[in-house]
């Protein structure tokens, strides 16, 4: 990426989101159809330790960590030539509610 070497430069992008799970049992079907996919990455173990976990998270946070693609949010800069995208770390946690910084941007949009 750079022309001389030891002047490369990193950045971390922090992204925050947060979602409103109206149907915790149909993100968690959505969950385990890409766990015992075929093309996923997990053996005969992972894949049953991996569908318990989402299957015994009441909050969604597990099944929902399984739908998202950090490397979506890698391709938020993509267009940029003198940008790689080196690594994409996901977590997923519980929220009591959205901020109420949240809310003003939701009123900020209703046009």
């Amino acid at each position: 990426m750079s022309d001389e070497s030891g002047t490369e430069r990193y950045l971390r992008l922090t992204v925050e989101l947060t979602v409103e799970v109206r149907d915790i049992a149909a993100l968690q079907n959505a969950a385990l159809k890409e766990i015992n996919h075929p093309d996923a990455d997990l053996d005969d173990d992972e894949r049953r330790e991996q569908a318990e976990m989402v299957s015994a998270d009441e909050s969604g946070a597990s099944a929902l960590q399984w739908l998202i693609e950090p490397d979506h949010v890698l391709g938020l800069i993509e267009h940029i030539e003198q940008v790689e995208p080196r690594e994409a770390v996901l977590g997923v946690e519980p929220s009591e509610a959205p901020s109420e910084e949240d809310d003003e941007h939701d009123h900020d949009h209703d046009h």
